[in-house]
């Protein structure tokens, strides 16, 4: 906006006594115009005229409308005068617009164009020196990060932009990009194994299968592991094209590969299989692979043959596919209610004529996302009462109404869905959980399906059977790894495990917590024997540093015969030093499976 002028007030007597006063005054009047310049683009549309002492307009030099611009020592500003020509409100502006939209002929600036912003360069830019080689790195980090096409550098478009920004900047060609592209992939792939190589613990592998349109499969190998900060990472770490995806020993080469590039070979700890991998052969092609090329743990009974998120996933799935007559009749319900205003006003006018206290919106739900389904049918299911009368309240409502015993089942089936639903909001935490953290969930569907397997009730007993035979099979390959994950918990230890398994395997808890028991004792020993071939001292974080002459191979495998709170005969030093090992050996076991 345009600074105030200095104005003499026409009232005030002036009396030039002298030459000198009149070029004083003369001076008085003509200092304000030297102080201020129009600088707004509107004066190239508007003309400044007086009409008397005081006053001051803007006239239209189109349709030449004068607005007001100085009263007195009032400043209108110049706003309006630009909403007069951005806005199309002066007539002849407008009209030559309409019959000129986009004559080339018209130069800018000329008096159809609308006034455009000015824009300023900001302090300092002009003092920063160009750099090629860094602006050229700078679109490879884009294209890698966004995933854009590295053609894009061949674009018309996106050249014209970049020259737009810097006139000298030379874009690089399509195999430039593809160079920087690769050179960038290598240096981080290497800053990567350095990191993996100088992290104390293990490293769990997934294996997931992708296929593309032409039957081509491709083995992802994602790897996860806690650094001595106690901070959990997944990168994915190969993906190799499997031509051929049913061969049972397809998937070997690719895990080979990632062994070797990642030089894993004596750190890997677990497999997770993606639940593709169904077949029983190639799941022991891959067990009698690590047996022979890995020093594998617990001789290969941590490979686990499900994933955890779509182990739950496909349970919702089936739960909900045995009653998916009755969820479509909710569905087509639902869609009634909320595909018209009108609709949806007398439901809701019925449900506050019933006054049915549900707080909960009606939405149509995702089919291809059953925690959707979940949440559409518990917020039906609280509006059954209203679903039940709309029928005699909206002529138009002509769908088959789910009965009582409908109703009934969606309640039970709700009820299931929820500890699925639970069991999976862990993934959606902002933190990696841990594996003690899905042990809580993991136990409890397993001793909640075991219970209502053996349910009175007959639609509970039918829902849930299906569902406990699958989730037992995941049971029975993570159970292990998930409860020695909890022992090593300080939180937890013992305790936890064997309340959790009587509740679901009631007398027979015994047996399987002396598995859990052997189990732990064998992977300590591993554990201690794997110490011995470390050069001349091995340490923990936190702990001081114990070297290797003062502790012999009997002292080590002694160690892991130390039960707690057993009374330990010889020197105190000697007890000492067998406290250390152990607190040692829990901590590089816990960074393994927690």
């Amino acid at each position: 906006m345009d600074t105030p002028i200095a104005t003499v007030m026409p009232d005030t007597p002036i009396t030039p006594s002298s030459p000198s006063g009149n070029r004083e005054l003369m001076n008085l009047e003509t200092q304000p115009n030297k102080r201020r310049r129009k600088k707004s683009i509107v004066w190239d549309y508007f003309t400044v005229e007086t009409v008397d002492a005081g006053c001051t307009r803007a006239c239209c030099n189109q349709c030449k409308k004068s607005f007001a611009y100085i009263t007195g020592s009032k400043l209108a500003g110049t706003s309006h005068l630009k909403r007069h020509i951005t806005m199309g409100i002066c007539p002849v502006s407008r009209q030559k617009n309409q019959q000129t939209p986009n004559t080339p002929s018209t130069k800018p600036g000329s008096v159809t164009d609308p006034p455009k912003r000015r824009y300023r360069a900001s302090p300092g830019i002009s003092s920063i020196s160009f750099n090629q080689d860094r602006s050229t790195q700078d679109i490879a980090k884009m294209i890698i990060m966004h995933e854009y096409p590295p053609h894009i550098v061949e674009h018309p478009a996106f050249i014209d932009f970049v020259h737009t920004l810097q006139p000298q900047f030379n874009v690089a060609s399509f195999n430039t990009i593809q160079g920087d592209c690769v050179a960038i992939y290598l240096r981080e792939k290497q800053r990567l194994l350095n990191f993996i190589s100088g992290i104390h613990g293990r490293v769990n592998l997934a294996l997931d299968l992708w296929s593309s349109n032409q039957s081509v499969g491709y083995a992802v190998l994602t790897g996860h592991f806690i650094d001595g900060d106690w901070n959990l990472y997944r990168r994915v770490l190969n993906v190799v094209m499997v031509p051929s995806p049913d061969s049972d020993v397809a998937f070997n080469q690719a895990l080979a590969s990632c062994l070797s590039d990642w030089r894993l070979e004596n750190k890997l700890l677990t497999l997770t299989l993606d639940r593709s991998f169904s077949n029983e052969t190639i799941n022991g092609s891959l067990r009698g692979f690590l047996s022979v090329k890995n020093p594998f743990m617990l001789n290969c009974q941590l490979i686990k043959g499900n994933c955890y998120a779509r182990v739950i996933s496909r349970l919702a799935q089936d739960a909900l596919g045995a009653i998916w007559e009755t969820v479509d009749k909710i569905r087509a319900s639902v869609k009634y209610v909320k595909t018209s205003d009108t609709h949806e006003e007398k439901f809701l006018e019925l449900k506050e004529r019933l006054q049915v206290p549900s707080t909960k919106e009606l939405f149509i739900d995702d089919q291809t996302k059953w925690n959707t389904t979940y949440h559409m049918l518990v917020a039906a299911h609280e509006l059954k009462e209203v679903f039940a009368c709309l029928e005699t309240f909206d002529p138009d409502y002509k769908i088959a109404t789910p009965t009582m015993d409908d109703w009934k089942q969606v309640e039970i089936l709700c009820t299931y869905l929820k500890y699925f639903f639970d069991a999976a909001n862990i993934l959606t935490s902002p933190t990696y959980p841990t594996a003690s953290v899905f042990y809580h969930e993991v136990s409890k569907i397993q001793a909640e399906l075991t219970q209502a397997a053996m349910s009175e009730e007959p639609f509970t007993s039918y829902l849930t059977k299906p569902l406990k035979e699958r989730f037992d099979e995941y049971w029975k390959d993570c159970f292990l790894v998930l409860a020695i994950a909890v022992v090593i918990d300080p939180r937890f230890k013992m305790k936890l495990i064997e309340f959790s398994f009587s509740r679901i395997y009631g007398e027979d808890a015994g047996m399987w917590i002396k598995a859990v028991d052997d189990g732990l004792h064998e992977l300590f020993h591993e554990y201690l024997v794997q110490m011995l071939a470390l050069p001349d001292t091995f340490m923990d974080e936190g702990l001081e540093v114990i070297p290797k002459s003062e502790a012999s191979r009997e002292e080590i495998l002694h160690a892991g015969n130390i039960e707690e709170g057993t009374p330990q005969e010889g020197h105190p030093q000697e007890h000492s030093q067998d406290i250390k090992l152990n607190g040692m050996l829990s901590n590089l076991i816990a960074l393994d499976l927690l």
